[in-house]
């Protein structure tokens, strides 16, 4: 019955191959919907059929003003409600709350920070110190320092920025903060089952564990101009120890005396 149930959702609900461990749960709760929805549909369809032969015109020449003398329809509407409430409070509500409000505290975690802007991703890496340097807006250069960096910052000196292009390492966890600078953008994932909006001013986390080597699209599912066709990136992921080799390979922006 699995397999079967499996089957149908793949051909009728095909999605992009799964390759994070948090998509498992994402697939489920969009799995349950689907099948709800599905269920419904055909019930309503049933139903929509019955009415018309049950109250087609050569049974029912002249039209009744009385209504139904029961309280079947009565108990169909009550049972879908009743269902849709199930949907919303068991299950869609907590499992939002529970991935969007808890961020997981895993110490073995990477972090990257992506400034999304017309029409480019900035990911922003810590370097080999695990550390971000300061950033302000007055050391900004759209060419030389796109994020701002101070030089000064001896945190940031082996901080590097990569655009369109983000590397992580396979199995671990990966903690993005997300932000942008000019307009709203959506940072997405389809792989990953990752999708949030980048807003001017404010900071978001979005996290995820690859669980599968190879490159995937990074795209902007939000429109933010004409550009915005072309906002595309690639995510690689790679055994832990290319990613070191990755991130080494690297020279900082920055010296210390610029």
């Amino acid at each position: 019955m699995r397999h079967l149930l499996g089957l149908f959702l793949k051909t009728f609900y095909p999605l992009s191959p799964l390759a994070s461990l948090e998509g498992r749960q994402i697939d489920l709760l969009l799995n349950l919907i689907h099948i709800q929805m599905a269920i419904l549909f055909a019930g309503w369809a049933v139903y929509f059929v019955y009415v018309l032969w049950r109250f087609r015109k050569k049974k029912n020449p002249k039209a009744s003003y009385h209504g139904l003398s029961n309280r079947v329809s009565i108990g169909i509407e009550v049972a879908i409600v009743l269902a849709e409430v199930i949907l919303l409070t068991c299950i869609s509500i907590p499992f939002w709350k529970n991935y969007m409000t808890q961020v997981p505290n895993n110490n073995n975690r990477i972090e990257i920070q992506v400034v999304a802007q017309q029409y480019t991703w900035n990911m922003h890496y810590p370097g080999s110190d695990g550390k971000f340097g300061r950033m302000d807006e007055k050391f900004y250069d759209a060419e030389d320092n796109p994020m701002g960096l101070d030089p000064n910052d001896p945190d940031g000196k082996d901080n590097f920025v990569s655009v369109n292009e983000m590397h992580v390492p396979l199995g671990k966890m990966v903690l993005i903060d997300l932000t942008a600078k000019d307009v709203i953008h959506s940072f997405t994932l389809p792989d990953m089952r990752i999708k949030r909006d980048a807003i001017p001013g404010m900071r978001v986390q979005i996290w995820f564990t690859p669980i599968k080597e190879g490159t995937f699209d990074i795209v902007c599912s939000q429109l933010c101009g004409l550009g915005h066709y072309r906002m595309k990136g690639v995510l690689t992921v790679e055994s832990p120890e290319q990613f070191k080799l990755w991130v080494k390979s690297h020279t900082t922006l920055y010296s210390a005396n610029p």
